[in-house]
């Protein structure tokens, strides 16, 4: 039988490296790839899942595999605020005192939680009106509203986290600002082993969401394809995803994910060429979705919220590159090419 990148285990990728996928059900995507790194006074991850019943006991059951215990874990390096990277790092901190690492960015992130004290997308939901999608907008706060929400998931971490050395006893890792999935995304490097972890930054067969997080708008789409333009201006690694199979290259994934959002701008360009004046949610509604190259209209209710802040995205970076233009009314953005 073919094995997924997704069956539960603990895999070598590498010396002292090992892969625990962290089951994700009822979520697209189906599982997390947390990272195990045997240091000189125990192991540090990279990342550390979705707090669920049985996520605890996942662990344990992966780690024994290698004769280690969660108790041994130091360290967790956080490459970016959303639950199913942070949430079980911060169980682990309650359970262990294991101290817990994020982007310095993603501290507006977690205060804009705290503030809100529930899983309402807020800035999302204010994007999704701007596109003029009120309806989406209402589905996105009923969703967020009915979902369980639980305050302590989201305590501040031990330290903030900024480019550069990263102190883990007989590793050589380094962090990198990566934002654009998230403000404060982090990718991680062993120099050593020519090991890059790449959170959702860089995905070996999917492209992340841009534009559907917390915080306000600071065109997300630029923000994103500097950072992959920062890593080509790096040496190659290895790459270590978040989701889905190790081991590409860094530099050709970075390279198609540049061209897929160059051929992605240039589809919104035309569809607004098309269609005239129209909002964010008839772009979207007019482009395909997925490598299934699906309609707008058979995507689930979350997929439609993240399609349209995405494409949102890509219409300011059209606008921010005076391609179209912009006229704002009862706020709600109306773009037109030039």
């Amino acid at each position: 039988m073919t094995m997924s990148w997704t069956d539960s285990g603990c895999f070598p990728v590498s010396d002292g490296v090992h892969r625990v996928p962290l089951q994700m059900p009822q979520d697209g995507l189906r599982a997390i790839n947390v990272y195990v790194l045997e240091t000189d006074i125990g192991i540090a991850l990279i990342d550390g899942g979705w707090r669920r019943d049985s996520t605890h006991d996942e662990l344990v059951a992966a780690l024994s595999l290698i004769g280690r215990r969660p108790a041994e874990i130091h360290d967790i390096y956080v490459t970016h605020v959303h639950r199913d990277h942070y949430t079980f790092a911060v169980e682990l901190r309650r359970r262990y005192g294991s101290r817990v690492h994020l982007g310095k960015a993603e501290a507006l992130g977690i205060s804009a939680i705290a503030e809100l004290n529930c899983n309402v997308p807020e800035s999302s939901i204010r994007e999704l009106h701007r596109a003029g999608a009120p309806d989406i907008a209402d589905v996105a706060y009923r969703a967020g509203i009915a979902e369980p929400f639980e305050p302590s998931d989201w305590a501040a971490p031990d330290s903030w986290l900024t480019d550069g050395p990263v102190d883990v006893p007989g590793r050589n890792l380094a962090a990198t600002h990566t934002p654009g999935h998230t403000k404060g995304h982090m990718v991680f490097h062993d120099a050593d082993l020519g090991l890059s972890f790449t959170g959702d930054h860089v995905l070996p067969t999917i492209t992340p969401s841009i534009g559907f997080e917390l915080g306000d708008w600071d065109l997300p789409l630029a923000r994103y394809l500097s950072s992959l333009t920062l890593m080509l201006d790096d040496a190659d690694r290895s790459m270590m995803p978040s989701h889905g199979n190790t081991g590409s290259s860094v530099h050709d994934r970075c390279r198609e994910l540049l061209a897929h959002h160059d051929r992605r701008l240039q589809n919104t360009h035309d569809a607004v060429r098309s269609l005239g004046p129209c909002t964010g949610l008839s772009v979207a509604s007019a482009l395909t979705w997925t490598r299934h190259e699906r309609p707008f209209s058979a995507l689930d209710d979350f997929n439609k919220m993240v399609a349209t802040c995405e494409t949102l995205a890509h219409l300011d970076v059209l606008a921010d590159r005076e391609l179209i233009t912009v006229r704002t009314h009862d706020g709600v953005d109306t773009f037109s090419s030039r």
